[in-house]
């Protein structure tokens, strides 16, 4: 495995990138993520169509011990499923406003006990909670993508800090 980009300060890892060199690969390190998460965690994910958003969060569900297929909720904004806690898959895409993310009642999802994957996750950074891991996802070529986490939060410091064992082939 090649070197990984991380930004160290005061012994905390401060951002991490990964680079996946296939969608296998894109859900081990969300396998990684969900077998890291806890209760209350919640995952903002920002990226074109395409980037790998829905690819990192079957990884994540299967960390969690969910064996049922993950689809994107695009159609339906939430979808809830149980492992060894609830993930909640969240998907903001459709919405074109501020006002449509805060009257939609997340808020149960956000600051519950279960795991929140919010794709599309910019279109409400400004009400989503402050303490989360944000990760950009980017395309780099119809196979590879560039992952940046950005922890806000001790918890998600934490997180990032044991995130250290990446797939086999995802470098820089």
């Amino acid at each position: 495995m090649g070197p990984l980009q991380v930004t160290w300060t005061n012994q905390t890892v401060k951002s991490l990138q990964i680079v996946s060199n296939s969608p296998e690969q894109t859900r081990k390190i969300g396998m990684k993520l969900g077998e890291l998460a806890a209760s209350g965690d919640v995952i903002l994910l920002v990226g074109s169509l395409g980037a790998g958003k829905t690819c990192l969060t079957q990884g994540i569900a299967r960390g969690l011990g969910i064996y049922e297929y993950t689809a994107s909720p695009s159609f339906v904004l939430v979808r809830e499923y149980q492992g060894k806690l609830p993930l909640y898959h969240i998907d903001l895409y459709r919405l074109d406003r501020i006002e449509e993310v805060t009257q939609l009642g997340l808020d149960d999802y956000l600051y519950g006990d279960g795991v929140c994957v919010v794709e599309w996750a910019n279109k409400g950074l400004n009400v989503l909670p402050e303490e989360h891991l944000l990760i950009e996802m980017q395309i780099v070529s119809p196979l590879k993508r560039k992952l940046s986490f950005m922890p806000e939060g001790t918890r998600y410091l934490k997180m990032l800090s044991r995130l250290k064992s990446v797939p086999r082939g995802a470098r820089k």
